[in-house]
């Protein structure tokens, strides 16, 4: 398991750079996709939060000063779900997708704020490097209560979730039951601490399979087709890669805090 989850700062760190291209582009020709701070009002900030996660990004892939990278990266996401999502989620509390982008986002900075935890700190004031743990240890237990929201809204759209699931694997409102309940049940896991490393590692690999099998051939198919809905699918196919990449950050965590392997 080790060798699989130690990849999710490698996966993470892809999907926020693939983040950072896609504002550069929606920002560039005017389009707005769903998911991912943009800022279709102000393509200078557009431009601006582009470069940050695509700099972002690319030190987290490529693991440079990553524990930094990582604690602003979280914060940014923070404050994006907070100033621009949440007042959308207290305007409109029964729309699911806008519900959905709200807790994807505070996902996304769980992931940041769980990965900064799990890195080697430098030296840091003690003032400082407390109220940093304090907001590190807050990551998992962001990511399993989006978790089970997640999993709470499967069940409110089960035929919606059903229709996306490809012909060839049958049986489309089984595999709707079936990922509202892990959601929910590695939600839980991840809560509680019970399990949490394999509710996490599960978790990320439904999610590695739901990129490679899902959202990868809706991807090609979009733009082979020049269809307009294509930024949407880039931004979905990499908010899944994102959710696998930190589901197995989270993994990590769990078993370095059990001491099952070094810091």
């Amino acid at each position: 398991m080790d060798k699989i989850i130690k990849k999710g700062q490698l996966l993470f760190g892809i999907a926020i750079a693939a983040f950072g291209v896609e504002n550069l582009i929606c920002a560039r020709f005017g389009l707005a996709v769903r998911g991912v701070p943009w800022f279709p009002a102000n393509p200078f900030l557009a431009c601006l939060t582009g470069v940050a996660l695509l700099v972002a990004g690319l030190s987290t892939a490529a693991n440079v000063r990553a524990r930094l990278t990582a604690t602003l990266l979280g914060i940014l996401f923070l404050l994006y779900a907070l100033v621009l999502e949440a007042p959308k989620v207290f305007a409109m509390p029964m729309n699911i997708s806008v519900r959905t982008v709200f807790f994807e986002t505070l996902s996304m900075c769980a992931f940041a704020l769980t990965l900064a935890g799990t890195l080697h700190a430098g030296s840091s004031s003690r003032r400082w490097g407390s109220l940093l743990n304090k907001l590190f240890k807050l990551g998992p237990y962001l990511f399993g209560a989006s978790s089970v929201v997640f999993g709470m809204d499967h069940f409110l759209v089960l035929s919606v979730i059903a229709s996306l699931v490809p012909a060839w694997m049958h049986g489309g409102m089984f595999w709707a039951y079936l990922t509202g309940a892990a959601f929910i049940a590695a939600g839980i896991s991840i809560l509680t601490k019970w399990m949490d490393q394999w509710g996490a590692f599960l978790l990320g690999t439904m999610f590695l399979l739901w990129f490679l099998l899902l959202h990868s051939p809706r991807v090609v198919s979009a733009f082979r087709s020049h269809s307009p809905n294509a930024p949407n699918e880039w931004s979905s196919a990499f908010i899944a890669l994102g959710m696998c990449g930190g589901s197995w950050i989270c993994a990590w965590h769990a078993r370095q805090r059990r001491g099952q392997i070094a810091r």
